[in-house]
């Protein structure tokens, strides 16, 4: 069966995000769009995690927990988990490592966190779109210890993407996916040895991916083996 996806969503709570990117209207503009499984990915932050499964589970999405992590070489990687809690915790300790620079929301944007009815509780300190402490091979073991699986995200796109940013692609990185960005050009002789995730990278809801790409499972629940959560 195929289960159309968008494994890529910033909601408000990324500065860069639009206004409108609320737990509801990211739902239901992924049911308007026909689409099976999303990640909320937001800059190292779960905040909206939990509002958003909230209105997944009742509208019938599936929502994989995720996170979109910038590594200490400004490398943007996204962190996708089975458990919510692990997400959240992970989310913590991320967040502790971004240097003590705050938003200035006028300037970057608002960084909101909201309840499942789409009230606004509370908002984020730390600027979120700075850089972690963490080297990206720090990320990708210490994704692994809270049961998760790291993915460089966008490799081809020139600013955060590994390519971008480094070059090349580290052989010693031990990784079975990578998202390319679709706008943009890619060598197959740089991701024949992955398997591809193409997500949308949306921070409005019109740019939420349309029902294009898809997994190829037996049941939806399946979805956790293939991305390797388990």
């Amino acid at each position: 069966m195929k289960f159309y996806y968008d494994l890529h969503v910033h909601s408000d709570l990324s500065p860069c995000s639009s206004g409108d990117m609320t737990p509801n209207n990211i739902i239901n503009m992924s049911l308007i769009k026909e689409l099976d499984i999303i990640a909320v990915t937001d800059h190292n932050s779960a905040g909206n995690l939990r509002a958003v499964t909230e209105v997944g589970n009742k509208a019938g999405i599936r929502v994989i927990p995720g996170l979109e992590v910038t590594t200490r070489e400004e490398v943007h990687v996204l962190c996708y988990f089975k458990d919510l809690e692990n997400a959240e915790e992970f989310g913590k300790v991320i967040y502790e490592s971004l240097p003590p620079i705050k938003n200035n929301p006028e300037i970057f944007g608002e960084q909101n966190i909201y309840n499942s009815n789409d009230d606004i509780i509370g908002t984020i300190d730390k600027l979120l779109i700075n850089a972690s402490n963490y080297t990206i091979e720090d990320i990708n073991f210490m994704v692994e210890e809270y049961r998760g699986v790291m993915v460089p995200a966008h490799i081809n796109k020139m600013t955060n993407g590994i390519l971008g940013v480094l070059g090349f692609m580290p052989p010693d990185l031990k990784i079975d996916f990578v998202e390319v960005y679709s706008k943009l050009p890619i060598d197959d002789k740089i991701t024949k040895k992955y398997k591809i995730l193409v997500n949308s990278d949306a921070h409005q809801l019109i740019d939420i991916s349309e029902k294009v790409n898809y997994f190829n499972l037996s049941s939806i629940d399946d979805v956790y083996s293939f991305l390797k959560l388990e």
